[in-house]
């Protein structure tokens, strides 16, 4: 078995539990069949092995450096990046017309996985480009399409995300970059930008910046944010390279995790002299950018998710490699020693870290499925119901893998002892790359703040609407299995809890109360999103117990091992959540009302 990702699990998500094939019969990718996905899924595992996890350990030991004018890689980077885009993989989900293979966004993610799992450092600049594209896809003009679109799919230019200011961090109100219009059509920009990946280096002939700024004259906070392409260098007419534009990272940020990706402190306009095209319309940046951040949110739950699976094949590979100690009942200290994934307590964070990864697994493919049902329904209803459903999970795609496969990871670490907490294994680089995965992106509190303070309440309550009517085709399914009766009285009774206690917390938000409510906000989130992975694992269950009874010996294996990890997260994880419900349904102001001198 790969150390990346267990292929069969793999494919179990996506013919069995998604039948990704069914989108085959869509007009979008017709022609295109299982044959094609598995040979793109193939081809992703042979280069993320190959190219990816060979250097991952040396990215991570000798980071990117900054001499003042020029950032300096291992030149094993650039190889793996240049046959990322020989083999095709950064067009392809994009449409064939500007060079890309139109692959649905499920078979997209699912590559993306094997190059998170072998090295998520270096996969990072492609997949800021990949998210830079598809915002220009939709917002650009034709003629930023024609100069810039085109070239970032075809691997020539790499993009990046500039967001947050030393003096703002997540609060985007508060930026200060400056764009101001010029009798020539295009903005000088002035301002400077914190935490901007991948914004100097020499992997491509150019980087495109995609910047929020704010126009003089425009509305105060978020509504007055306009979105800006800054290239580094300019294009002429013909799209050749023309003069480099006055933009410049100072210096670089020095990581946990993540080493291999250049992080960079960003000035614009030192010289005056910066150029920016204005992408969209003006003050729409915030909403234009979302495009951008929601697709990068979903990818950031699909890196924790990759580095807590490739953890969990490690630490799984060395449990039953690793003798130590012996069965409780065997007093004979001369018999041999057993491996340790004989033990119990070994087998509990195993399963631990298999109910997690696997869980959060399936939500970020079901999410990447939602994308594509979206985009290629033809009926409206449809479209619109699967786009509440995407937009309601996000932020718990994002923040569940970036908080619970950590902790699989750190399971991971406890599963090898004090080799895991060394350097001679990649368990602590795992445990430390996925650390930065409830920051990036939004903070976690941030996406409880989104969920409980406008998704859960957004077109009154349309979009929980449609999530109860897909729970519910779950839990009716799972009842007509006797061995599943018991998880589906479980689920309603918790899910049936959540709501309660959401509409509580409602009426403390519209009441006039909102400080109250949103104060519970992340806890808020970390409970939904075990509900969530309940409903996950549930529907996970309902597949496997279907399939076991024509199965072959090791395909039985397989299912019981699903049937086992839902076990585990229902009595283990699941069972806690009862408990989280009550206290929020209180609406509990204990974090509220601690004053600041009082720690």
């Amino acid at each position: 078995m790969s150390l990346l990702v267990n292929r069969r699990d793999l494919e179990f998500f996506l013919y069995e539990l998604l039948e990704v094939e069914g989108l085959t019969r869509r007009k979008r990718h017709s022609g295109q069949d299982r044959e094609v996905f598995n040979a793109i899924l193939d081809a992703a595992e042979a280069l993320a092995t190959e190219q990816f996890a060979t250097h991952a350990a040396k990215v991570d030991e000798e980071e990117p450096t900054f001499d003042g004018e020029r950032v300096h890689l291992i030149p094993e980077v650039k190889q793996a990046l240049d046959a990322y885009v020989e083999a095709g993989f950064m067009g392809a989900s994009f449409d064939a017309e500007i060079g890309g293979m139109q692959l649905p966004w499920t078979i997209a993610q699912s590559c993306a996985l094997y190059f998170c799992a072998a090295n998520i450092s270096t996969v990072a600049y492609p997949f800021i480009t990949i998210a830079a594209a598809n915002l220009l896809s939709v917002f650009g003009s034709p003629e930023q399409k024609q100069k810039y679109l085109k070239p970032l799919v075809a691997g020539r230019f790499f993009g990046t995300m500039c967001l947050s200011e030393p003096q703002a961090g997540s609060s985007l109100a508060d930026i200060r970059t400056r764009a101001v219009l010029q009798p020539a059509g295009h903005y000088l920009i002035t301002g400077n930008k914190m935490w901007t990946s991948a914004a100097e280096h020499d992997l491509t002939e150019n980087i495109i910046h995609i910047v929020l700024a704010k126009i003089p004259g425009g509305p105060p906070g978020v509504k007055g944010i306009s979105l800006f392409l800054i290239p580094k260098y300019l294009l002429n007419d013909d799209g050749s390279l023309g003069s480099r534009n006055d933009a410049y990272i100072v210096g670089l940020n020095h990581k946990m995790g993540y080493r291999g990706t250049v992080n960079t402190v960003f000035n614009m306009g030192d010289h005056g002299q910066c150029v920016g095209y204005l992408v969209g319309e003006a003050n729409h940046g915030l909403s234009h950018m979302f495009h951008m951040m929601n697709e990068a949110r979903v990818g950031v739950g699909l890196g924790g998710v990759a580095l807590g699976y490739t953890g969990y094949l490690h630490s799984l590979k060395y449990a039953r490699e690793r003798p130590q100690g012996r069965h409780p009942q065997n007093k004979d200290p001369t018999s041999p020693q057993v491996p340790i994934v004989q033990h119990a307590d070994i087998r509990r964070l195993l399963l631990a870290q298999k109910a997690a990864v696997e869980g959060g697994l399936g939500l970020v493919l079901y999410c990447a499925h939602l994308l594509d049902l979206q985009r290629t329904a033809l009926d409206c209803a449809e479209r619109d119901r699967v786009g509440l459903l995407l937009d309601l999970l996000t932020p718990v795609a994002k923040s569940w893998p970036g908080e619970f496969c950590l902790e699989a990871n750190k399971h991971a670490i406890q599963i090898l002892g004090g080799y895991g907490y060394t350097r001679d294994y990649p368990v602590e680089r795992f445990y430390r790359d996925n650390r930065l995965n409830p920051i990036h992106e939004g903070a976690h509190g941030i996406h409880g703040i989104d969920l409980l303070g406008r998704k859960v309440a957004m077109r009154d309550g349309a979009a929980l609407a449609a999530l109860s009517h897909e729970i519910k085709q779950t839990l009716a399914d799972a009842r007509t299995q006797a061995d599943l009766a018991s998880y589906a009285t479980t689920l309603t009774e918790i899910y049936q809890k959540l709501l309660s206690a959401t509409q509580r917390l409602g009426v403390l938000r519209d009441g006039g109360n909102v400080t109250r409510a949103l104060a519970n906000a992340g806890i808020y989130l970390d409970t939904f999103g075990h509900v969530i992975i309940g409903w996950i694992w549930l529907r996970q269950a309902v597949v496997a117990t279907r399939a076991l009874a024509g199965a072959s010996q090791g395909e039985q294996e397989f299912y019981r091992g699903k049937l086992q990890a839902c076990q585990y997260f229902y009595r283990y994880e699941l069972a806690k959540v009862p408990e989280r419900l009550t206290l929020l349904a209180t609406g509990d102001d204990t974090c509220l009302t601690m004053h600041e001198n009082w720690f």
